[in-house]
Order: structure tokens, then C-alpha cells, then sequence
């Protein structure tokens, strides 16, 4: 069953492009079954804007990921008999009042929000997937920090990581997005080679995988100029070492990228002799995060269903 389980448009995200009703129509062409749609969800300080905001508020930020909710359930109606979507919201972290906000939503909307992909996109209040520049200002800022051995990045790793934690113990996102988007622009680092980043992300696959969260494949990765998917080989493996289970996603920002690249995906999984695929599907009993959906295994050898025809 090809799915995704994470996914932007422009309609609700500036840095993304088309319409939430393209991005639909194109996994429907694809051959999409369960698709997610999860916008950002909004941000509460006027700081924690990107540039391409300028001009907006916090106040229309919450309205703008209102109006998605009402859109992504309309298309979820809409097209119930071509496509299975599912309607969720990917997290931020970028401090504490982004816990308490989204606590908040949550509390609000109810039933709406269906799933979370669980992803932080900042260091000590500095986005590290913005460009490289702004990445570096992030690593600069553990400078003083710095280790012999290791450099900045330890300590960035360490903050990173346990930022992860506090996110997967609060909400139990059902996804854990982009794993170690930590190293976006430095791919090449091999995390297991900084024993105390190591320990914590041994103890965040753990938890997750001690209530039952999938791991997303994120195939964006390749567009970052990475030669694997999110996450990286040694993460990967220490995944399913640790008995963890992987859901795959395009994490695309437009319909241009639904689907974008998964032919390496597929290689990457097939390389690593991943036998198991998941995905979520609705449940009538609420999850360890009190939401109803629940992990569901694909049926059957999983890299020989049609949907990869003319991809490999």
C-alpha cells in the first residue's frame, strides 16, 4: 500500500508551492492510497517568523493553519472513494511556548488533528533547515561548548536530541519526522561517532518505539543533496536494532514533489534489507497519544507492489 505521511502545500506553508487540492489530485495520479497532510503547525512569537512571512502575524499564523484543517477535511470527504487522507499537523519546538500552544490546540480541535509528525526544526531558537548560513549561526552558538574532539557539534547535537525527547514525551507523535535533520548540511557525519549525542538518540528511539511510533523514511533528504533518505544509515540501523518500525514519507511541498525521489527511497530500503513496511490507518480506540489511528503492517512483500513499477 504506497502512502505518505507528510506533506506541505503553498496554499498553507510560504516556503511550499500549489494548492492543498493539487497536492491531493497528484498522489491520486500517483497511485497514493493513505496520504497525510500535515501542515506546520502555527508559532507564537512574532521572532520565530521566516522571512518569507514578513507581513504576516502570529494571530493570522493560527487562522491560515485553521483554514487548513477545514480544507484538508473537505478534500478528505471529497475524494473518500479514490484516496484514504489522513489530516495532521507537523510540531514545532522552538520553545517552550510552542509546547503550551500546541497542548492548547490540540485541546481545541479535538478529533481534527488525526496524527502529529513529531519534528524540530530549531536550536536554541535558530532554524538549522532554513539555508546554511543559518544553520552555521546555530552551530556557532556552541562555540564555547566546544570539545577537542568533537568541536560545537556534540553539545548542538545534545540540545537538538534532547529537544526531541521533551517533544516525544509530551505528545507521542505517532511519526517521527526527519530523525537526525540535525545534520542536514553535514550529511557526512556519522552521529555514532559522538558517544554522548549516541546515548540520547539511543534513548529517543527507545522511547518511541516503548509507545509505539513509526519512523519516517523521508525521502526530501535526496533533494537536500543527501545520498540516503532521512535518517542516516547509522540511525537507521540503530532503529532497527532497537526493534523499531519505518513509515515512509516524501515530505512534499507542492505537487511537484509528491512522490519526489521515491525510487531512491526505494533503494535505500532495499539496500538496508528492510522487510517491513507501515503506515497508519484509522482506529476506533485512541493510541498511547489519545489519538484513533494506529500503526498497520503493509501485507506481503512490500517492494513488489505496482505502485514501484517504473520507479526502481
Amino acid at each position: 500500500m504506497p502512502h505518505s505521511h507528510h506533506s506541505h502545500s503553498g496554499q498553507f506553508c510560504k516556503h511550499a508551492s500549489g494548492r492543498l487540492e493539487e497536492v491531493v489530485l497528484e498522489a491520486i495520479r500517483q497511485g497514493f492510497q493513505v496520504y497525510g497532510l500535515t501542515e506546520h503547525a502555527p508559532r507564537y512569537r512574532p521572532r520565530d517568523l521566516y522571512p518569507e512571512e514578513a507581513g504576516i502575524d502570529v494571530d493570522a499564523l493560527m487562522k491560515q493553519f485553521e483554514d487548513f484543517l477545514d480544507e484538508a477535511h473537505r478534500l478528505k470527504a471529497l475524494y473518500a472513494d479514490q484516496i484514504t487522507l489522513l489530516v495532521g499537523l507537523e510540531t514545532e519546538y522552538i520553545s517552550d511556548v510552542d509546547l503550551e500552544g500546541l497542548t492548547s490546540l490540540l485541546e481545541r480541535v479535538g478529533k481534527r488533528v488525526e496524527y502529529l509528525v513529531g519534528s524540530v526544526h530549531h536550536v536554541r531558537n535558530v532554524p538549522i533547515d532554513f539555508d546554511r548560513p543559518t544553520y552555521d549561526k546555530a552551530l556557532d552558538l556552541f562555540a564555547p561548548e566546544a570539545s577537542s574532539s568533537t568541536g560545537p557539534h556534540e553539545p548542538f547535537f545534545l540540545e537538538y536530541f534532547d529537544a526531541q525527547y521533551t517533544l516525544l514525551q509530551r505528545f507521542k507523535p505517532e511519526i517521527i519526522g526527519h530523525f537526525d535533520l540535525c545534520r542536514l548540511y553535514t550529511p557526512q557525519i556519522r552521529l555514532c561517532d559522538y558517544p554522548l549525542a549516541w546515548q540520547k538518540i539511543i534513548r529517543n528511539i527507545q522511547y518511541a518505539v516503548g509507545y509505539g511510533a513509526l519512523f519516517e523514511v523521508n525521502a526530501a533528504a535526496f533533494r537536500k543533496q543527501w545520498n540516503t533518505a532521512y535518517p542516516g544509515e547509522d540511525v537507521f540501523k540503530a532503529i532497527v536494532d532497537e526493534g523499531g518500525r519505518f513509515a515512509l514519507s516524501d515530505d512534499s511541498h507542492g505537487p511537484r514533489a509528491v512522490g519526489l525521489n521515491y525510487h531512491r527511497a526505494y533503494d535505500y530500503l532495499k539496500d538496508l534489507e528492510v522487510t517491513q513496511i507501515w503506515y497508519l490507518e484509522r482506529s476506533a480506540t485512541p493510541n498511547q497519544g489519545n489519538r484513533f489511528v494506529q500503526a498497520a503492517k503493509m501485507e506481503g512483500d512490500w517492494s513488489n507492489h505496482v505502485f514501484w513499477k517504473g520507479r526502481k
